[in-house]
């Protein structure tokens, strides 16, 4: 969950998640999913850390909505390595309430 305000204190970062949603032409669904796990998840992260949190969001968020993408290519769109998704995206889902896989 997160706040209402936290939509208007991200507003950059949200628009960035909704550019690299049209890149890798992502549905809706995955798009509000990073959305919703993105604005879940920030708070208290670091600024400098908030790039690396969106790229795992939006590879997740395409992951739970049926609309995966590689890391390779959300961490192109995303301006991030690949290591920084593979590291987080896991972690991101356990902190979101969701059981990450074990592979």
């Amino acid at each position: 969950m997160y706040r209402a305000g936290d939509e208007r204190a991200h507003d950059d970062r949200l628009t960035e998640l909704a550019g690299i949603a049209v890149d890798l032409e992502l549905t809706a669904e995955a798009e509000s999913t990073a959305k919703d796990l993105f604005l879940s998840t920030v708070d208290g992260a670091a600024p400098r850390s908030e790039p690396a949190v969106l790229a795992a969001s939006v590879y997740a968020g395409a992951l739970i909505a049926g609309d995966q993408r590689s890391q390779t290519a959300v961490a192109d769109a995303a301006g991030v390595s690949r290591l920084v998704i593979q590291e987080r995206w896991k972690q991101l889902l356990a902190r979101a309430g969701f059981d990450p896989p074990t592979w």
